[in-house]
């Protein structure tokens, strides 16, 4: 029979991306949403919608018994999580499953096992991914920390095992301070997760930030599509992402790729996924996997053709992968700005009333969005409310075609980061591919001071 109605459970321009693919493959849509979402893109299009409850993301989007439940009314026979809420929470990919419902993602144990930072390094290893010198596990006794930071080599970071964004993260210069930031970033971590448990690594100095879009059919079969450079960075949140890196030669490209996708088949992996990378000095140094659909996916799917969103549902159905390696061609060069409603240089949200929109269009040019005019964007999710990917024939091609797109983009009513985009599209640096993970930060400082 195969899947006839996915369930979308998320909101914004991912939802309306996933009920997109299902509706060009004959595949019906359950839209669900929270009081604050009612007039949403993604609720108007869908099939179906379900509405699961107050505007707080815990009370609506995060509500597993809510979402399965609209899941048992509207029929639907598959759940699609997208990224982010509960896209990878093991305990509910279980509870679906558990269901009868298919789980359009990895599998349940391989979400437990990435989403364990500790546990993703020690399986990693295992798998003949790159690490960066450090702990083999989590660091609770100070004599064995000193010992960890001497062999990786001062500065060392020291990080929460669970979550992310930035929390529970400290930067050490020398054994005089590790104790205390240790105790630092273990409470801050309790506070933030729930669990205090820290680990240490190497610090690198100026590392870019590299990842690779993996796949696999759950049966032993696995492929790379690529990687994608997302080391513009402020506060560990992406800004804008790219593909291919300016600074991976085909080479590497197709060496690490080799040895991630022989990775990811080892672990009979399903699905989409990104191993993400520290690269300096033409190293690679393994930090982490997102066991989901990456916001930065139309990049990969500008340059290679793949829909991914497609090829999930089709590996969630049991059908192989659509793609053999030697079928992958990179071609061109492809930018994402990640477009948010907020103060382009302070960065306060700016929700409210969208007075006029218009995308911006023409060759190679495609808008991820729920925005339309007279929508009220809602203060009580993510920022973002768009997302503008471009492509070119080289990097300078795209960089000049992305310049135009973003002088036709109109979002009224509310502050965007649109003109942040259009000052880095100025950029030296930028335009020369010459940037790091601490760059976009000191950029900003600079022009703060000036």
């Amino acid at each position: 029979m195969g899947i006839s109605r996915i369930l979308i459970a998320n909101r914004g321009e991912i939802a309306l991306r996933i009920h997109r693919a299902a509706h060009e493959m004959g595949i019906e849509t359950v839209a669900v949403h929270s009081t604050a979402d009612a007039d949403a893109m993604h609720v108007r299009l869908a099939d179906h919608a379900v509405c699961i409850g107050p505007p707080a993301a815990k009370d609506s989007y995060l509500n597993m018994a809510a979402i399965i439940s609209a899941a048992e009314i509207a029929h639907a026979d598959a759940i699609h999580p997208g990224y982010g809420f509960l896209s990878e929470n093991a305990q509910f990919a279980d509870i679906v499953e558990a269901h009868g419902l298919i789980w359009i993602g990895p599998k349940p144990e391989h979400i437990r096992t990435m989403g364990d930072k500790i546990e993703a390094k020690r399986t990693a290893g295992a798998l003949g991914l790159p690490l960066v010198p450090g702990s083999d596990g989590a660091v609770s006794e100070i004599g064995e920390a000193k010992r960890i930071a001497e062999q990786a080599g001062y500065p060392v970071i020291i990080k929460a095992a669970s979550g992310g964004g930035g929390r529970g993260m400290k930067v050490c210069n020398g054994p005089d301070e590790l104790e205390t930031l240790i105790a630092q970033a273990g409470s801050e971590a309790k506070a933030a997760f729930g669990d205090a448990t820290v680990y240490i690594e190497k610090y690198l100095g100026n590392p870019r930030h590299i990842e690779f879009q993996v796949f696999g059919d759950g049966n032993g079969e696995a492929i790379h599509l690529g990687e994608r450079d997302c080391s513009l960075q402020r506060r560990h949140q992406k800004v804008l992402e790219e593909a291919p890196s300016p600074v991976i030669t085909p080479e590497e490209r197709n060496r690490m790729g080799g040895i991630v996708a022989k990775a990811m088949a080892d672990m009979a992996y399903r699905g989409a996924g990104t191993i993400e990378f520290l690269w300096e000095n033409g190293e690679f140094y393994f930090i982490e996997m997102n066991t989901r659909l990456q916001v930065e996916h139309p990049v990969t799917e500008a340059i290679t053709g793949v829909d991914l969103v497609r090829e999930q549902i089709r590996i969630a159905d049991g059908k192989p992968l659509s793609v053999r390696q030697e079928d992958v061609e990179f071609n061109g060069h492809a930018i994402e700005c990640r477009i948010n409603a907020e103060d382009p240089w302070n960065f306060t949200p700016s929700p409210g009333l969208v007075t006029n929109y218009h995308a911006a269009g023409g060759m190679n040019v495609r808008v991820d969005s729920g925005l339309y005019a007279g929508y009220r964007i809602p203060p009580y999710y993510d920022s973002m409310i768009a997302k503008l990917i471009v492509k070119g024939r080289t990097r300078e091609g795209c960089i000049m075609r992305l310049k135009r797109a973003l002088e036709e983009m109109v979002i009224g009513g509310v502050n965007t980061s649109i003109p942040l985009h259009q000052a880095l599209m100025k950029d030296p640096d930028f335009i020369n591919g010459d940037y790091t993970i601490k760059w976009l930060e000191e950029w900003l400082a600079k022009r703060k001071n000036v």
